[in-house]
Formats: structure tokens, sequence, C-alpha cells
């Protein structure tokens, strides 16, 4: 039976996927902010850093396509809860983590939990609550796990301030408990009897291997030189599981990834470009918050207050943007969009030792905002458009994982290649000059991502009059976290192509 909107298990079950999700939402803003403390007091080298963060994406990136997969088959609330527990009890081992190798070790185990409950917010919501109070359920959930992604900056300065960066982890466990009390009590079980088989392990653990080879590769030849063996060898891995990934999605009789998918000129343009966008969103969050703490001095809730109107931009502007592509078309927002983020990119620049927030750091941070507020949902719904019907969430999974791969590979390559190694980033004028060649080098990535786009179908978001279009489809952009924390679940509207 149904959930009806405004009932005490409609309210149960949107508490329980909000504290889900937001736990994962909050965990990636706090993290970010904590990373100074985190190398200050555990001793830890660029190379460790990018493993902290490197660590969580990478089992995150490789494992949330097969994840959603999971709940489909054997139950959704089932996955779900078995993702905030395994979740809770990393975190609870990230904040016990003695040094910087232990930390890395479970937070990589975050991140298989951060994978399983990831798809399962949206996913019960979808299949719980009755049609006709899914938007409004999807529309409820989204402000208030953008909320979380709102203070979690804030949250994550004070948390480090008043205590350690341990409190950064441990603050989920008490959240996790809450979290599974309110599943089990007002979630229904549900899952996707059609299903028959099992899901594509083998092409899972393939491309687990390709991105770990390729991502360690990259973090750790800095270091070790292009000619150690261990580099070497995890780059020869990485490629050749990268390749047998390709290969057994191509010819396998139920892919993870089915290769129809590539068919589409303007499904594969979008994806390029998601990977080009927030490969440079990556790289620049993370070096923003170490920029400002290490050379401008910041205390870490400044630091972490300093990016807020990028999330406030997003809040106010993400739906409207969705609702202009869909009445424009999408093509002018998804190649404006980038440029105006590059334009944000190179005006942070300007924020070395010496100047103020207000005219070194605002003016980008202002610009960067108004740029990806243009495109992301957007872009999310456009990769959505321009799948076939019956490949819908899957096509939500692969934008998702092309997301998380583009940061991942970006915070392992982007410090190297701005000269940033050992423990230079301790130092501010060395920080200083990697985090200007690094704004330029994001920028350079984002302008052509929004370069491909000009390639893109601009009838893709053709929207049927609202007469026909699907009750329970909400908008493109509704959801604010389309392609960055959670795969997206919009319908396509009726009538497009």
């Amino acid at each position: 039976m149904a959930v009806a909107w405004g009932s005490s298990q409609g309210r149960g079950v949107l508490a329980a996927t909000v504290v889900g999700s937001g736990m994962a939402f909050l965990d990636g803003t706090v993290v970010n902010v904590a990373l100074p403390r985190i190398g200050h007091e555990l001793g830890a080298s660029v190379a460790g850093l990018q493993w902290i963060l490197d660590g969580y994406l990478l089992s995150l990136a490789s494992l949330i396509l097969i994840a959603g997969s999971l709940g489909d088959r054997y139950g959704r609330r089932r996955v779900f809860v078995i993702g905030v527990i395994w979740f809770g009890a990393a975190s609870l081992l990230c904040g016990l983590a003695p040094d910087t190798e232990a930390l890395v070790a479970v937070r990589v185990l975050q991140g298989v939990g951060a994978a399983l409950l990831t798809p399962g917010s949206l996913a019960i919501l979808q299949s719980a609550f009755d049609r006709n109070d899914r938007a409004r359920a999807i529309g409820a959930w989204s402000g208030l796990a953008g909320v979380a992604t709102a203070v979690g900056p804030l949250v994550g300065g004070l948390l480090v301030q008043v205590w350690s960066w341990r409190l950064a982890f441990l603050i989920n466990p008490p959240l996790a408990v809450l979290c599974v009390w309110l599943a089990g009590r007002y979630v229904p079980e549900s899952c996707d009897e059609r299903l028959g088989g099992h899901p594509d392990v083998a092409g899972a653990v393939l491309g687990a291997a390709g991105l770990a080879g390729v991502t360690a590769a990259l973090v750790e030849a800095p270091a070790r030189g292009v000619t150690d063996p261990l580099v070497v060898v995890a780059a020869a891995v990485g490629v050749a599981a990268l390749a047998a990934f390709g290969v057994r999605q191509a010819r396998g009789a139920d892919p993870i990834v089915p290769p129809v998918l590539f068919t589409s000129i303007t499904f594969t343009l979008a994806n390029a470009l998601t990977l080009l966008m927030y490969a440079a969103l990556g790289g620049v969050t993370t070096l923003l918050v170490l920029q400002l703490q290490v050379s401008l001095g910041y205390p870490p809730a400044a630091a972490g207050l300093a990016g807020l109107p990028i999330t406030v931009i997003m809040l106010l502007l993400s739906a409207r943007s969705g609702r202009l592509a869909q009445r424009i078309g999408p093509r002018s927002q998804l190649v404006g969009g980038p440029l105006l983020v590059a334009a944000g990119m190179l005006l942070l620049r300007r924020a070395v030792p010496g100047t103020g927030y207000l005219d070194a750091v605002l003016p980008g941070v202002l610009v960067f905002g108004l740029g990806l507020a243009a495109v992301v949902a957007p872009v999310t719904a456009t990769v959505l458009a321009a799948a076939p019907d019956r490949y819908v969430g899957v096509a939500s999974g692969v934008n998702n994982a092309v997301a998380r791969t583009g940061t991942l590979l970006a915070i392992a390559a982007l410090p190297a290649a701005v000269g940033l190694s050992g423990s230079r980033y301790a130092q501010p004028a060395a920080l200083t000059a990697g985090w200007q060649a690094a704004l330029a080098i994001c920028a350079g990535a984002a302008a052509v991502g929004g370069l491909l786009a000009i390639g893109v179908d601009n009838r893709v978001l053709r929207a049927a009059p609202a007469a026909k279009r699907p009750a329970e489809s909400p908008s493109p952009g509704e959801c604010l976290h389309c392609g960055v924390e959670g795969p997206p679940t919009h319908l396509r509207p009726a009538g497009t192509r």
C-alpha cells in the first residue's frame, strides 16, 4: 500500500531518507574543511591527504552503479539500512584512526557504505509514496538535504575548532542509529520483482580495480617516480582492468552500463561535460579550504563559510535553471554555465596572502556559484532525456559515477601537476603558487566542457503540454543534488526523444 503525504508514516519515511542522505552530504563538506588539521596532527603528506579523499571517492564511484541494482533486487530498505550501519561504523573507525594509513583504509570502507545508502534514499521515496505525492516528497527531500549541504562547512569548521577533526567523523554514528530506527519503524520494503539473475559483480570488480590502479599511479608517481615498480604495476593493472570492463560491458548479456546509451551523441557529450565540470569543481573546492587556512590564515569555521554563497545560489536558482532549460532547451546553459565557472575560477586566483574576503574571494565565489547553478540541473536532465526510457535509472547512475570519477581523478592528478608534493601544501608560498596554477588548469577544463556542449541536441528537453505530463514527474532541476550526491530520479517529460 502506497504511503500518503502528510501521514505519520509519510513523515517517517521522509525523515529516514533525509537523515541517511544528509549524513553522507554533511560528511563530504565537513571532511574538506578538516583536511589541514588532519594533515597537521597526523603528519600527512600531500599524497596522504589525497588518499584520505580519494579512498572514499574510489569505493563510492566504483560501487554506486551496482549498489542501486542491489536495492532493486534484494530490497531497497534492506540495502539502505545496511549502507547506513556500514557508514556509521566506518565513521566511528575514522574518528579513532591513529595514523594516516588507518584513516585511508577506513575511508575506503566508509565509501562502500555511502555507495549502498546513496541510491537508496531516492529509490525509497519513489517506490514508497503514492504516485500523486512523489514529486512533493522528492522536492521536500531536496530542500532538506540541501540544508545539510549548506550547513556542512560551518558545522565542520566549528567541530574542528571546538575539539578536533575527529568530531567530523564521530558526529555520524548517532545519526546512523537514528536513521536505522526510523527506517525500521516507518519505511516499507520494496524491490523490483521482475528482475532476474544476479548483478554483474565481476564487472563492478573490474571497474573498481581499474579506477584504483589509475588513481594509485597518479597519487604515488610524484613521490616515487614514474619508473617505480609500484607505479608501473598500478598503472598497468588499472588500464588493463578498465579495458576489460569496457569489453565486458560491450559483450555481456546483462551489462552494468548498456553500450546503447552511448550511441546518443547528446548523452555522450553531456557526460563528458559532467566529467570535466566535476573534475574542475573537485580540484578547486579541495584546494580552496587549504589556501584559505594555510595561506590566508582563516580559522576552520571561516574557511567553511567562505564557500557558503555557492550553496545559497544553488538552493535559490537550481530549480529555476532546470525549468528554463526545459522551456528554451539546455544548450545555452550547458555552454554558458561552464564558461561562467571558468571565469569564477580565474577571479579566485586573486585570493592570495594579504587580500581580503570581500575583494579577493567573494567575487569569484559568486560567479562560480552562478555558473554551477546554470549548468548542474540542465546537464543532469539532459543525460536522462537522452537515454531510452527503460534505461533512465541506469543513465542517472552513470552520470553520478562519471561525476564522482571526475572528482577522484582531479584530486589524484592535480597536486602533482601544479608542483604540490610532500609537505609543500603546508608552506603558504608554495601552496599559493600551486593554487593559482590549479585554478588556471581547472578553468581550462570547465571551458572545454562548455565548448563540447555546443554539440548537444537543444530539443532534448522539449516538454509536452502540461496536461500530458506524468503527475509524479518533477521538473528537471527540482533535486538540487542530481549528479552530485545521489542518482537523480526525475522522469523524462512525456513526449521527449
